[in-house]
């Protein structure tokens, strides 16, 4: 029986049209590549008992569900606590995020407030979902994969669990960070890309007040292949006078 996929968006924002859902439409091209079939999408509104009822009902339905939005710093981003309640779990600050987060916010010389540090507080037991752009992890728990609404991060987390998920061919991958901007290196990271077979490589621009770059995840069933085109996008980031960072 082949793996089935449900998509959650969360957020006023989407349903008002102040802002346009792309984050269906990617993950579902994503989801056909490895062969997990998308039976449906739903976009719904900032409201604990609909979040609540919605994630229980897909996770119910489908092998793996999978939400978009809801976990940033403000008031309204009442996802992970509503998760939490329909899983019947506790919230704690977990501590894993909170390094992450206060090692990046010193390095912004940005106040790692209280508002900010809810973004560390996790259902207890979760798991937590790298997130290479801007720290701020997603989580894993049960079969429910919760995401960053902001497209280029959600895509960066859905890359970082893409491989775990079942019917998948086994995909290994690496992600490097420079002080290079994406539009310098978009054109060189696609001519790498076309040098290997069943490669892809995904560019994530980030910006904070001191500094702006770009994070690069290397995706492909072979590391050697990774290790390879590793070595030419760090040329092409010396060749721009760039500092990179290997971070997995």
């Amino acid at each position: 029986m082949s793996s089935s996929a449900g998509i959650i968006i969360i957020g006023d924002e989407i349903l008002s049209g102040r802002t346009k859902d792309t984050n269906i439409n990617w993950i579902a091209n994503e989801l056909n590549e490895i062969g997990i079939k998308l039976k449906e999408a739903r976009v719904i509104e900032d409201d604990k008992m609909i979040i609540i009822n919605t994630v229980l009902e897909f996770s119910k339905k489908f092998t793996y569900v999978f939400t978009s939005g809801g976990i940033g710093p403000t008031h309204d981003d009442i996802t992970t606590e509503s998760i939490a309640a329909a899983f019947k779990v506790d919230l704690e600050k977990n501590k894993i995020a909170m390094n992450l987060l206060k090692k990046h916010y010193e390095k912004s010389n940005i106040d790692f407030n209280e508002a900010r540090q809810k973004m560390a507080i996790i259902p207890k037991g979760a798991s937590l979902i790298d997130n290479p752009v801007s720290v701020a992890p997603g989580f894993n728990i049960k079969n429910v994969f919760v995401f960053a609404g902001v497209p280029k991060i959600m895509q960066s987390m859905f890359h970082s669990i893409s491989s775990n998920l079942k019917g998948g061919i086994i995909i290994k991958s690496k992600t490097i960070t420079c002080d290079v901007g994406e539009g310098k290196i978009a054109s060189d990271l696609g001519q790498i890309e076309k040098q290997f077979l069943n490669m892809k490589i995904g560019s994530y621009p980030y910006f904070n007040p001191q500094s702006f770059g770009t994070s690069i995840v290397i995706r492909s069933e072979k590391i050697g292949d990774i290790d390879l085109a590793l070595e030419k996008i760090i040329k092409i980031i010396k060749q721009f006078g760039g500092k990179y960072e290997i971070i997995t």
